[in-house]
């Protein structure tokens, strides 16, 4: 029997399950796509896993891992489908949630025009137990035992079986937390219990409060999920011990869901599930389904990652992504060849404190639905159709205009996707974009265009919230697009950022799942420790640092890394006295010591001045202070090796294509030569709308995998290929780069 060499990435959107394998044995990547079921998204990730096989002609005996990047806790976040949570805090401090953080969001200058939304959890929910410990872990008053009895049967006897618990300064020492834990578990042995102290130990009692409450919520949905995906994965794979083993571990997390999860068994021979983190790694499953807050942003982060590494192989490490789906669209800056990182993020209406890539979401994909203002104002999104009944053009029941629809009316997209897999009635879009355009009082070809223009307009916003507000300029950046939606407006994205050109790479519609192929095992810890920079204790600090330390080594050891594969990452949140928020600084290897914690602070200048403008280096007056200690562990994978691949001709299924970094496939033809000329790509013509006020012009046709490097394609044109469109404006032009990527460019700038 061969031994498991392919390892497989599955990304699911909200229309398209995106699917990747990696041969790690020949090098090769094999891509394909298939509808996502919303009603059971598990089915979706089963049949595209299904007919990756089918097209590698093995079973999942040769399969070494599965990753994956979901949004079933994004979307529950986003619907604000919470359920009914249970809050046990400490007492005195019940109305925590409520006074919240005393500040009126953005946009809302004047609080009379804004509402307060309903907390997470209503006050007759909220619980309190006695017992303090202060900011340094020693023990005020004793935990009241009586009163946690109390109190956990009350939630019992009400059947509120989702809670969450926040004791005052519990990540200074978790005894009283753990306690209650022990007692709810006793008590109550259906609750489903997230612990703050194992969650986020952060000071910042709102905010730890809220990420506990959002872990809770989501830990049943996402418990269910993955057990489901577990149990048909045996079945895929037959009766083989490892997978039984692997199934019914998770299954026991999902039937028992109290305080504690144990780590399941997924040796013997099974296919390890992985799940993708907000904040760039992968962890096992039964990691997630202990702490699944770490997954909110799973998705568009493998995204962002995938991105960024074909942009730095490409040679370029300053890049801003666009990953443009059915539902929405993902933007994430990349300095350096590194996706931002930060702890201030949030999902909807809910903050959540944890590591997670800078990400900003807007609702404006393929499915989003086109609609008219009371006003009479045309507007876009951000409501979708999604993938059920999705775009009129699917013929599925969908009633309303979309991107696509809108897409499809112009010509700028083929009448069918992913090859020829899903047919697209032209006739019902153009039917329904009539309807919206007589309401509007514009031509068809108008009202169409009005809404990719309106569309184009939403994702520009989403870039310059990433990148004004935090003080970059967009021009000295390259877009990424990417995404089954992602480049069919690079052209107005252009003119309207004034960015330095766009990126987009070879089978752009599976780059978050190429993604989950790139990055490593990663386990991230944190414990607050405030203290003036003048006042530090390098010896507890340098404990600090150890335990941390150690806690990763157990968490990558626990996967199978050997001890000499290790990675530590150590950093730091440091803010000058007296601020409100931290900035994010590297911390040496080595002895914690006056060295380094000099070098740290002389690093938090650099970044405060980077970021604001200003730093008050040498200022006595502005003294630097530290709050949170972190330590990342990383295991590190071996990664697709991104080389200069041969152009492939068309296959049957339009499946099996290459993108960078493999061997053509069996059945591609040899290189063509180019020189600069694409006419050996050229597949025939249609009329394609380019603008509002512009004609349909008759506009070449070429087949992306058949271009060869150095060739350039200028607007007006449209580039398919399985899975994404690239239509090229009048007045662009489009390169092939060495590694296969399109380089668009307005006419005039270097190529």
């Amino acid at each position: 029997m061969t031994a498991p060499h392919i390892r497989i990435g599955i990304d699911t959107g909200g229309t398209f399950t995106d699917v990747v394998a990696f041969d790690e044995t020949t090098g090769e990547l094999t891509v394909t796509k298939t509808p996502s079921t919303p009603a059971d998204p598990a089915q979706g990730f089963i049949t595209g896993l299904e007919k990756m096989l089918a097209l590698l002609g093995t079973g999942m005996d040769a399969v070494a891992s599965v990753s994956h990047g979901t949004t079933i806790a994004t979307n529950q976040l986003l619907e604000g489908d919470v359920g009914r949570l249970g809050f046990i805090t400490s007492e005195g401090f019940e109305f925590i949630l409520e006074i919240a953080r005393q500040s009126v969001p953005d946009g809302y200058g004047n609080s009379y025009f804004w509402v307060k939304p309903d907390r997470i959890v209503p006050p007759d929910l909220v619980k309190t137990v006695g017992g303090r410990m202060d900011h340094t872990g020693a023990e005020v008053r004793p935990f009241d035992e009586a009163q946690a009895l109390q109190v956990a049967r009350w939630f019992r006897n009400r059947g509120i079986d989702t809670l969450g618990v926040c004791f005052l300064h519990s990540y200074a020492n978790p005894e009283h937390e753990e306690r209650m834990g022990a007692v709810l578990a006793r008590e109550h042995p259906k609750a489903v219990i997230s612990l703050s102290s194992q969650v986020l130990p952060e000071y910042r009692e709102y905010e730890r409060s809220m990420t506990t409450l959002v872990d809770a919520a989501v830990k049943p949905r996402v418990s269910r999920y993955l057990a489901s995906i577990a149990e048909r994965l045996e079945r895929l794979g037959g009766e083989g011990g490892g997978r039984r083993r692997h199934r019914s571990a998770l299954s026991r997390q999902t039937e028992t869901p109290g305080q504690h999860t144990r780590a399941a068994d997924t040796g013997g021979g099974g296919a390890p599930l992985h799940v993708m983190t907000s904040s760039g790694g992968v962890v096992t499953a039964e990691q997630v389904i202990s702490q699944p807050i770490s997954t909110v942003l799973s998705g568009p982060a493998a995204g962002a990652v995938g991105a960024a590494m074909i942009a730095q192989n490409a040679g370029i490490d300053q890049v801003l992504t666009c990953d443009g789906g059915g539902t929405s669209t993902d933007v994430a800056v990349v300095v350096r060849g590194e996706p931002a990182l930060t702890t201030e993020g949030s999902v909807g209406i809910y903050p959540s404190k944890i590591p997670m890539v800078d990400v900003v979401t807007l609702g404006a994909g393929g499915g989003s639905v086109a609609w008219v203002s009371p006003e009479g104002a045309l507007k876009v999104g951000p409501r979708s159709a999604g993938a059920d009944p999705g775009p009129l053009c699917y013929a599925k029941g969908g009633g309303e205009v979309t991107v696509t629809d809108a897409h499809l009316v112009l010509g700028r997209i083929p009448p069918h996707l992913l090859g020829g897999e899903v047919p697209l009635d032209a006739e019902a879009a153009r039917a329904g974009v009539a309807d919206l355009a007589k309401r509007l009082g514009l031509a068809i070809e108008e009202c169409a265009a009005g809404i990719l223009e309106v569309s184009a307009w939403n994702q520009a916003n989403a870039v310059r919230q990433i990148t004004v507000k935090r003080g970059l300029d967009v021009r000295d950046f390259t877009l990424v697009t990417f995404g089954g939606s992602g480049s069919l407006l690079l052209c107005p994205l252009i003119e309207i950022l004034g960015v330095r050109g766009v990126l987009v790479p070879p089978n752009p519609g599976n780059v978050s799942a190429f993604g989950l192929l790139t990055v490593d095992v990663r386990s991230d810890h944190v414990r607050t420790a405030v203290a003036r920079h003048s006042e530090l204790d390098h010896g507890a600090m340098d404990a600090i640092f150890d335990g941390l330390g150690g806690q990763a080594h157990s968490a990558l050891s626990a996967q199978g890394f050997a001890p000499d594969q290790h990675r530590l990452s150590r950093t730091a949140d440091l803010r000058y006295y007296g601020q409100a928020f931290e900035v994010r600084v590297p911390v040496g290897d080595g002895r914690f010591g006056p060295e380094l914690a000099d070098a740290a602070a002389n690093a938090f200048h650099d970044a405060h001045h980077a970021l604001y403008g200003y730093d008050f280096r040498g200022d006595p007056r502005q003294e630097v202070e530290w709050v949170n200690l972190r330590v990342t562990g990383i295991g590190p994978i071996q990664r697709p090796e991104l080389t200069e691949p041969a152009p492939a001709r068309r296959d049957d299924s339009g499946s099996r294509v290459r993108r960078p970094g493999v061997s053509v496939c069996r059945d591609c033809a040899p290189a063509l030569p180019s020189h600069g000329s694409p006419g050996h790509a050229a597949t025939g013509s249609r009329v394609v709308v380019f603008g509002r006020s512009s004609a349909g012009v008759s506009t070449p046709l070429y087949w992306r995998p058949q271009l060869a490097p150095g060739d350039v394609v200028a607007g007006p044109a449209v580039i398919e290929e399985y899975g994404a469109t690239v239509p090229v404006h009048p007045g662009f032009a489009a390169r092939v780069d060495r590694f296969g990527n399109l380089l668009v460019k307005a006419e005039g700038a270097p190529l």
